[in-house]
């Protein structure tokens, strides 16, 4: 069984962050652990409050995890502050996991900052340059290229110059398209688009985390790139299919669509 570590915020309404990494991963076989970074109170409505938990705490979570289980790959998803995303590269560097998937989360679904702008520079600075893969939605492509990436043209140029930042591969998600939700895979040779319908429904909540959590389980089963982006877009389509209507605002997608159904459940 391959383990899996999530360092990231908590989101009290279990869509999002590490409540969706652990669901993923545990619907891909993996075990999965945590380090967390924050706590947000945080519902499908919107975040309200954010507690950033201590850099100290932090490195003092991931040496308790690396000093003891073999960790098979990471994802990194809300690191809001620059102490913070120093120490998770700095133990990082120590421990040299072999796979890094870096979910560059800047802004929630509501509109609210989860990655301070002081911090910005610094994550393209520390983290970038570890990542095996990272995954930008549109508006964070532009906070880290400096221009705006609206349409497929751009969407490849971010991806090359993200490429050369030092990443060993980019994949843009193109889920703020107008029309369609195709993503691009910025490899060092080639670029490859994987083209999707938009799917009509507002029960979004949680999907970059979960396809995120899902690249770094496949990833860590042996698949290559190519092959991990197209079975965790599947994954995630599948999951906003069946999302979960729960609460007032964007619901959950539906993590466990697959077991259900194998246990009647759905």
């Amino acid at each position: 069984m391959q383990h899996l570590l999530t360092i990231a915020g908590s989101d009290s309404s279990g869509g999002a962050g590490i409540q969706a990494d652990l669901k993923t991963f545990a619907a891909h076989g993996c075990f999965g652990m945590s380090v967390i970074t924050a706590v947000t109170a945080q519902n499908t409505v919107g975040v309200t409050k954010i507690q950033n938990i201590d850099a100290d705490i932090v490195a003092a979570q991931l040496d308790a995890v690396f000093t003891d289980i073999r960790v098979d790959a990471v994802k990194i998803g809300m690191v809001s502050q620059v102490p913070i995303i120093k120490i998770i590269a700095e133990k990082l560097r120590q421990y040299k996991p072999p796979i890094i998937v870096l979910d560059t989360v800047m802004v929630s679904k509501s509109g609210f900052d989860l990655l301070e702008p002081s911090a910005c520079a610094t994550l393209i600075k520390e983290l970038l340059p570890l990542a095996t893969l990272v995954t930008p939605n549109l508006p964070e492509a532009e906070k880290i290229v400096g221009y705006k990436v609206e349409n497929k043209e751009t969407m490849v140029k971010a991806g090359k110059d993200i490429l050369a930042m030092g990443p060993k591969a980019v994949l843009i998600k193109g889920g703020h398209l107008t029309e369609t939700a195709d993503d691009y895979l910025q490899l060092p040779d080639e670029g490859i688009w994987y083209k999707k319908e938009r799917i009509a429904t507002k029960n979004t909540h949680g999907t970059g985390c979960t396809l995120s959590s899902s690249l770094a389980a496949n990833l860590a089963k042996g698949m290559s790139l190519k092959e991990a982006v197209k079975a965790s877009k599947e994954y995630v389509t599948l999951a906003i299919e069946h999302a979960l209507a729960i609460g007032h605002g964007c619901g959950p997608t539906h993590h466990f669509v697959e077991m259900f159904k194998k246990a009647g459940l759905e």
